[in-house]
């Protein structure tokens, strides 16, 4: 089930009730950050999300209300123990501006993927199609489109016809193949086409 969350829409300052430009979306475990503007952090806990399992940042652009909270939050995902790598999707210039702001915090346990954007591209990242695509600001700014895969609808009639057990329909609707006596039974037997996402 996907889990959109607004953490923050303030501008220029964090207010007592409204922090920084940030927003959540969550996906199967997965996590997917769009800015991160100071007080993240807190807006994440106060939400009750962990950060550990952040998936990739997505920057709108380098304004300093959408990008000041990136250092803490890192320190904090490798303090909770990650150590898998973290994308990082941003205009152009984001090579050189991440590492000067993670001068302060120079030992991180996982890798940053730092992809600068150009023009409109595609990306598969954590179960999600997005789509980045320049926009109008004062300095360069993407957006960015989201798009999640779904199966098709399960054929039940189909499952019987096969001899499938009930109790094993879920495998099959998940994506998983069954092993019935002598025969395989995958996904695509009792699946339709793919349906809108």
């Amino acid at each position: 089930m996907l889990d959109a969350t607004i953490l923050g829409c303030g501008g220029t300052i964090p207010l007592h009730d409204r922090w920084l430009s940030s927003f959540l979306l969550r996906l199967n475990g997965k996590s997917i950050l769009i800015d991160c503007g100071e007080g993240t952090q807190i807006a994440l806990k106060q939400a009750g999300y962990t950060f550990k399992p952040i998936d990739a940042i997505l920057f709108t652009h380098f304004h300093a209300d959408h990008i000041s909270g990136l250092a803490g939050l890192l320190l904090t995902m490798g303090n909770e123990g990650r150590t898998e790598p973290v994308t990082i999707l941003c205009p152009k210039g984001g090579k050189q501006i991440i590492p000067a702001l993670l001068i302060i915090a120079p030992e991180l346990l996982f890798d940053l993927d730092i992809i600068e954007l150009d023009d409109v591209q595609e990306h598969s990242i954590a179960g999600f199609q997005i789509t980045s695509f320049p926009v109008q600001h004062a300095v360069p700014c993407f957006g960015y489109s989201f798009y999640i895969p779904r199966r098709g609808r399960f054929d039940a009639k189909r499952a019987m016809e096969l001899g499938v057990p009930q109790s094993e329909w879920s495998r099959l609707q998940k994506g998983e193949c069954v092993q019935l006596d002598d025969r395989t039974i995958s996904p695509e037997d009792v699946l339709g086409e793919e349906r809108k996402g």
